[in-house]
């Protein structure tokens, strides 16, 4: 049985989030409704990582068991047929190596949140960006940033509701920057926490606007206290972008 690894983006806005839930619209439910359009098969597709609702992927990647040995851009060409007009998209289509997994071979997956810092709100991206009226200092965003990196308890930082079994987690890359009117921060670890990268970013946030410092950001990560973090930042900005592979394996490069 061919199994095929997707690379996909898509807009989070009209689903309850990647994984299926009963009697609600979602991205996982999409996908399957259209690998069952074009083949007939009741199948489960499995992802490298569940977004939560209105939240938006560039470079999410799943996978598909299929019992017929289908051309990998026939596989990409059917989908997207049966997707539309949904705003899932297969962007690439390949047949994965043997003891590939989208989820459990997943090395690395990064994370951009987008905040439009402007006095006009948005009119193209409602639903995409943060919008932040308020000045944002980007460079006091990108140290403070800083003290997030590493091996550390991300508590402060994990919803209640997470149900992963420790909230060890190490982050390997965390950085803020200004392009024109918006802050865009991105993330990169190997796994995250529940709205771990939201509560981030909202925190990150706040030193933006000169309400905490840097060492507040340290404290509060110390804390290891979910009443230590700051604003919860909303799902509408926040991107999966990629998930890395060991180069043995498909990648989403």
């Amino acid at each position: 049985m061919p199994r095929y690894r997707l690379l996909i983006e898509y807009d989070g806005r009209p689903f309850c989030g990647y994984q299926t839930q009963a009697g609600l619209p979602s991205v996982q439910g999409a996908l399957e409704a259209a690998v069952l359009g074009f083949s007939g098969e009741t199948v489960r597709v499995q992802a490298a990582g569940r977004t939560d609702t209105g939240v938006h992927a560039t470079g999410q990647v799943v996978h598909v068991d299929l019992a017929r040995d289908w051309p990998a851009d026939t596989v990409r060409k059917a989908l997207n047929a049966h997707l539309m007009p949904q705003p899932v998209c297969v962007l690439e289509a390949t047949e994965a190596t043997e003891g590939w997994h989208a989820r459990f071979s997943a090395m690395e997956r990064r994370y951009r949140y987008r905040i439009l810092n402007r006095q006009s709100p948005p009119a193209l991206n409602q639903g995409r960006v943060w919008y932040v009226r308020k000045p944002l200092d980007a460079q006091a965003m990108h140290d403070a940033a800083q003290a997030l990196l590493g091996h550390h308890d991300f508590t402060t930082f994990r919803d209640l509701a997470c149900q992963a079994k420790s909230p060890m987690k190490t982050l390997d890359i965390a950085t803020v920057r200004r392009e024109g009117d918006e802050v865009i921060l991105d993330f990169a670890s190997r796994s995250f926490l529940h709205r771990q990268v939201r509560s981030m970013t909202g925190t990150l946030a706040q030193v933006g606007v000169g309400r905490w410092s840097r060492a507040d950001v340290a404290d509060a990560l110390a804390a290891r206290d979910r009443r230590a973090c700051g604003p919860v930042a909303p799902p509408d900005g926040l991107y999966l972008t990629h998930v890395g592979y060991q180069p043995a394996s498909p990648s989403t490069s």
